[in-house]
């Protein structure tokens, strides 16, 4: 029961602070903030976690840890043309532009905005999930290129970043104006962009609203 008990008031602390960051930004969040928004105390805190940075290194690893199951059982996964795949993961992306900011931004491009110069842990801990996502992503792409693009000298990696670069602005801007729209408008484009690279897809899985990253 101690055991259970344990890891519970951890996963709190990670959902807790997952959501401190998004709402208010790494910078803004502090321990007293998670502590109270996970509803324990400071020494719980700190008998899990040294630090804030290191509370933050592991609400990253979780974050990309939930981000890569959710993106694993999306409908577009189960499309057999990997072009489909691009496209149906744009759409998914879209689909989840829904509710509160803190909802739906990128926990990973929040944090490493203000970290990159002054928390080098944490800046390293978002890239290497960012790195993940996109190796992940690059598979589909490398895919594609091969059935419909044979002869294009881009590297699947490289659209892979560009594309986590259209989503990272299409959050920043969303921010800005206070609304999804223009994230969406972004991955419309993007879909564009997509289909000069590999033509129209054949098919879109249908979007699903059931979880949000």
């Amino acid at each position: 029961m101690a055991t259970r008990d344990s890891a519970a008031t951890r996963t709190r602390l990670l959902e807790a602070a997952r959501g401190a960051i998004r709402t208010k930004g790494y910078a803004a969040t502090t321990v007293d903030d998670i502590c109270v928004a996970a509803g324990v105390s400071k020494g719980s805190f700190f008998h899990h976690f040294a630090s804030k940075d290191a509370l933050g290194i592991a609400a990253v690893d979780a974050f990309s840890e939930m981000a890569d199951g959710l993106f694993a059982q999306a409908p577009f996964t189960r499309l057999d043309d990997p072009r489909d795949r691009l496209f149906g993961y744009v759409d998914f992306r879209a689909s989840l532009l829904e509710g509160e900011l803190a909802e739906y931004t990128c926990l990973l491009g929040t944090t490493v905005q203000e970290v990159h110069s002054t928390h080098p842990a944490l800046r390293d801990a978002c890239e290497r999930a960012i790195a993940s996502h996109v190796r992940n992503l690059s598979a589909d792409i490398a895919a594609a290129k091969k059935r419909y693009a044979p002869g294009a000298k881009w590297s699947a990696e490289s659209v892979g970043y560009f594309m986590q670069s259209v989503l990272q602005g299409a959050f920043i801007l969303a921010k800005a104006r206070q609304s999804p729209e223009v994230a969406r408008e972004c991955l419309q484009h993007l879909r564009r962009y997509l289909a000069t690279l590999f033509g129209e897809p054949r098919t879109t899985p249908p979007r699903s609203k059931e979880t949000k990253r």
